[in-house]
């Protein structure tokens, strides 16, 4: 068992009777890198201060993101399945008991590890009060209300939803995450910056957040996005009404079918699972928190995506500025290149290519092994086409959908989703030669 006691508050005196209880002070720049609050300019301009339970939300995926990073996956009995029990400081202690099973049945599923939680009482802490009281009286003619907020992470996908969303309104607040690394800043910041010229935005619409805990080398971070969409509920907390949060994300990366057995490992995450996003919408439901979350791209792949998006020519002319790859710093240190590029294999990789190939017949994104030609990518091939003949084999798709997770309704409509998903994959995988 893992057992972590998390602080937030200088006075926390808070302890348990155990040898092997790790302390961690979140805090502390020693301990903790995170940038939500560097920012104050911005953070006055909200309209109200964070709901309680938004921001223990917030925290608590740092906590369970901050474990995901430390604590090794090698050494468990199956190595992969770990055990963890956090003590939490909350605002709201009450709520977070009565929904303890439901956060963890949540998490659980996201990461593939044993989870216990323990909630403890706290008040503000000084930087929180300080916020709070400051906000009221700053930047009083120029809050920022927008109509709804939209997951932005530098992907294809997400670039296409931004675009979609843009059409109908300029008031979107638009939340961005960077890890660590090159990886997809730079990307990240080129999408941001055509959507600011392409709509005429201001730039101060986008929000750009740094989290990562010093010296975290696991590298699976299934829970990363937990702590990623946390971001935007707590900022979305602030407008004290309903508002949606779109997770831009097509059906066939959603659904986490993996194509062989050697896939449900680390490769099959499980980011916007039909099941973890109920979970979680459930969770926001039930601690008050009036934020629906929406993927209006569920039942589409993603060259549907492109050929249904709203502007044709600007994602022609700009798609290739997205980064889609699984782990672009890596091809970046194996080639010796100052920029992060595609590595063209990998399972999202593959995706994008052939969602292009299906919109515009033609890719001019730079990828390292456009051909499989490396020994890992004729590996990966060889499992895609091993995934497809498995995928021709079947006459139904209804027990395949559930492969990842269990979804309860919406059968038929996942599966026409998974059948024209793969018929578009098995076409890029027969044009590589």
């Amino acid at each position: 068992m893992n057992e972590f006691i998390f602080k937030l508050n200088s006075d926390d005196v808070f302890a348990v009777k155990s040898t092997s209880v790790i302390e961690v002070d979140l805090i502390s720049k020693e301990q903790y890198k995170h940038t939500f609050f560097k920012s104050m300019n911005r953070l006055y301009r909200m309209q109200n201060f964070f709901q309680n339970e938004a921001l223990d939300l917030w925290y608590i995926s740092l906590m369970i993101y901050y474990v995901d990073k430390k604590v090794s996956r090698e050494g468990t009995f199956d190595n992969w399945t770990r055990q963890f029990k956090l003590y939490i400081p909350v605002l709201s202690p009450e709520k977070w008991n009565d929904n303890k099973k439901l956060l963890i049945e949540m998490i659980t599923f996201l990461s593939g590890d044993l989870w216990e939680f323990e909630f403890r009482k706290r008040d503000l802490n000084s930087k929180e009060v300080h916020i709070s009281k400051n906000l009221v009286n700053k930047y009083k003619n120029t809050k920022f209300n927008p109509d709804s907020y939209c997951m932005l992470s530098g992907g294809l996908d997400s670039f296409i939803g931004a675009i979609d969303l843009l059409k109908h309104s300029r008031n979107i607040g638009f939340v961005s995450h960077y890890g660590g690394g090159k990886g997809v800043k730079p990307y990240q910041e080129m999408v941001q910056e055509l959507l600011r010229v392409e709509y005429g935005l201001r730039g101060d619409e986008f929000f750009n957040f740094h989290a990562a805990p010093i010296g975290g080398s696991e590298d699976t971070t299934r829970t990363r996005s937990f702590m990623f969409f946390s971001h935007a509920i707590i900022l979305a907390s602030c407008s004290q009404r309903e508002i949606e949060l779109y997770i831009p994300e097509n059906g066939l990366i959603s659904l986490n079918i993996p194509f062989t057995n050697t896939r449900l490992g680390s490769s099959s995450t499980r980011t916007t699972h039909p099941f973890y996003l109920n979970k979680l919408q459930e969770l926001l439901d039930q601690l008050g928190i009036t934020v629906k979350l929406k993927n209006p791209y569920q039942f589409l792949t993603k060259g549907e995506m492109l050929i249904q998006c709203s502007n044709d020519r600007f994602i022609k002319e700009f798609y290739k500025e997205t980064m889609s790859c699984s782990h672009p710093d890596q091809v970046r240190w194996e080639k010796g290149s100052k920029e992060p590029i595609h590595c063209g294999t990998c399972l999202p990789c593959s995706i994008r290519r052939a969602s292009i190939l299906r919109a515009f017949k033609e890719d001019e994104t730079l990828y390292n092994d456009p051909k499989f030609k490396k020994k890992k990518a004729k590996l990966e091939m060889k499992s895609f086409k091993i995934g497809m003949l498995n995928y021709s084999s079947l006459k139904d798709h209804f027990f395949t959908i559930q492969m990842s997770g269990r979804i309860d309704k919406d059968l038929e409509k996942y599966s026409d989703l998974y059948k024209r998903g793969m018929e578009e994959f098995n076409k890029f995988i027969k044009s590589i030669k």
